[in-house]
């Protein structure tokens, strides 16, 4: 579903919001830090989720925008079955890239953009992760060494190899801005 911009017509200098929304490691919305809990405001959100052209996410509130703090990344992917959805719902697309970070979080490259796994997700995910030479389960430490940045052959998932990532390199290598405060 398309982003309503309607509003703005209407109402075209409503300044933008900062620094009241933000997505956590969970893909749930959070108000001054409180957790969203209400179906109907959730789905509001999820619906009217998108981003700027320099990377700044945000919420379409009528003729305002609402941009989020991002915890992490601006999807949260879920496992459901075989395939993958956002926090808002929507299928994530072709998996483009996998990534273990140096804390032990899994980042996946989609056709929808950068994403990070939920936590809940993980077990099932590193279950799946082969060594490219045996075919077996990859062993932890296999997984430590490539957190650490020091393997040449990691383990790979569905066919694709795990690569190392630092998180700090991450908003600047996808090209999205976590903390957005005022106008680029």
């Amino acid at each position: 579903m398309a982003v309503d911009f309607s509003a703005i017509a209407r109402w075209p200098n409503v300044p933008a919001c900062h620094e009241w929304l933000s997505l956590d490691r969970r893909g749930d919305w959070r108000l001054q830090g409180e957790r969203v809990t209400h179906r109907g405001l959730i789905e509001f959100m999820n619906r009217q989720y998108t981003s700027d052209a320099v990377g700044r996410w945000f919420v379409q509130n009528g003729p305002q925008r609402v941009f989020v703090d991002l915890a992490y990344t601006p999807w949260i992917f879920r496992r459901e079955g075989e395939s993958l959805s956002t926090h808002t719902g929507q299928a994530a697309g072709k998996v483009i890239a996998a990534y273990l970070d140096s804390e032990g979080s899994i980042l996946l490259e989609t056709e929808t953009g950068i994403g990070l796994l939920d936590d809940r997700d993980l077990p099932a995910f590193l279950g799946e992760c082969r060594d490219p030479r045996t075919g077996r389960v990859a062993e932890d430490a296999a997984l430590l060494e490539l957190m650490a940045g020091r393997m040449t052959d990691p383990p790979e998932w569905r066919g694709l190899p795990l690569q190392a990532i630092v998180p700090s390199a991450v908003a600047g290598r996808f090209g999205f801005d976590p903390q957005p405060r005022s106008a680029p």
